[in-house]
């Protein structure tokens, strides 16, 4: 795969998740983080198979929300113990 086609695969991949994901640190709560994560993942395996190439950033946006995730998680053991 050329530095041209990886390109405008990262240029893909930042146009749609500005269009269909919200930030990570704008998520209210662990369904939401979730769902995203769901779809990224989802995203990322299509990227995988249909080019052989997933943008670094999107495993960083993937490590983002997880992280988000974790957070919930932490405060509702917190809350809860």
């Amino acid at each position: 795969m050329s530095e041209f086609e990886k390109k405008k695969l990262e240029f893909e991949f930042n146009k749609f998740a500005r269009m269909n994901f919200e930030k990570p640190r704008n998520c209210r709560n662990i369904d939401q983080t979730r769902f995203y994560i769901h779809e990224l993942s989802n995203k990322i395996e299509e990227m995988e198979s249909l080019h052989g190439y997933v943008p670094e950033v999107a495993y960083t946006l993937l490590a983002q929300y997880n992280k988000v995730q974790n957070q919930f998680v932490y405060e509702h053991f917190k809350n809860t113990y």
